[in-house]
């Protein structure tokens, strides 16, 4: 089986190339692996609001990072479970750096 990502700002989506155009399937089967949230800018981890295993909705608050006396939130654009926190309070994150995993 083939797969494609598809980006969008927040993260990546990997989603079977072999899947039918209209998207249907059957029962069993799934179409998002995982999508990474990562960061957009160099900035610290200010706050850590989620844990690996944590439940999570469309929008809601991952971390906070800080850049230039500015507070960030970092927000997930899908729901699941968080599988990966892959930062802590007090790093520092580089343009790219994959903050959580959810899946």
């Amino acid at each position: 089986m083939r797969r494609d990502r598809s980006e969008s700002p927040l993260g990546a989506l990997w989603l079977d190339a072999d899947a039918p155009p209209d998207g249907r399937r059957t029962a069993g089967e799934g179409v998002r692996v995982a999508e990474e949230i990562r960061a957009e800018m160099v900035a610290n981890v200010w706050k850590v609001v989620v844990a690996a295993g944590d439940s999570v909705e469309d929008g809601d608050t991952l971390v906070i990072l800080e850049s230039m006396k500015m507070e960030i939130p970092v927000i997930t654009e899908t729901s699941g479970t968080v599988s990966a926190l892959h930062v802590a309070e007090g790093d520092v994150v580089q343009e790219g750096d994959v903050i959580a995993v959810i899946g």
